[in-house]
């Protein structure tokens, strides 16, 4: 299997991974979190008060990582993951001190990677105007007319 097959399972992998324990993290605690610092504490603490975003946030986490390891819906699990991972890049960017960028960096290579090697799946989403495509009344109404 040569390096240009292998680099897809490779960063699926890895981003399933990531976001997986990251995701159950959220829930369960299990890896320490060091404090927030102080430019963070407000916004994090806002996703807190919400009551419902950070578990929405960590839940999309948990089933993005889930269908990345299963290689199930990836185009799809990549499209719900974009704005979590511009999030999570905006925060470290603008909110945390440069050292903490490199992780966030990763993850997002390895994000654009995966969306560029299924650029085919999104190439109706992307078009400025739609193709006119069969709807599903229409093609009850040809299955009908074609029946009779």
């Amino acid at each position: 299997m040569s390096f240009k097959n292998l680099a897809p399972h490779v960063a699926r992998t890895l981003l399933g991974l990531t976001f997986l324990v990251f995701g159950l993290n959220g829930f369960l605690q299990f890896l320490p979190a060091p404090p927030p610092e102080a430019a963070a504490r407000p916004f994090l603490e806002g996703l807190m008060a919400s009551g419902y975003m950070m578990a929405f946030i960590k839940g999309t986490e948990v089933a993005v990582g889930v269908l990345l390891l299963a290689n199930r819906f990836v185009p799809l699990a990549l499209a719900v993951l974009a704005p979590v991972m511009l999030n999570i890049v905006a925060f470290h960017l603008f909110l945390t001190p440069p050292r903490t960028l490199g992780m966030p960096l990763v993850l997002l290579g390895l994000h654009l990677s995966l969306a560029w090697t299924h650029r085919a799946s999104y190439a109706q989403m992307l078009r400025a105007r739609p193709t006119r495509q069969a709807s599903l009344h229409d093609v009850a109404v040809g299955s009908f007319a074609r029946a009779s």
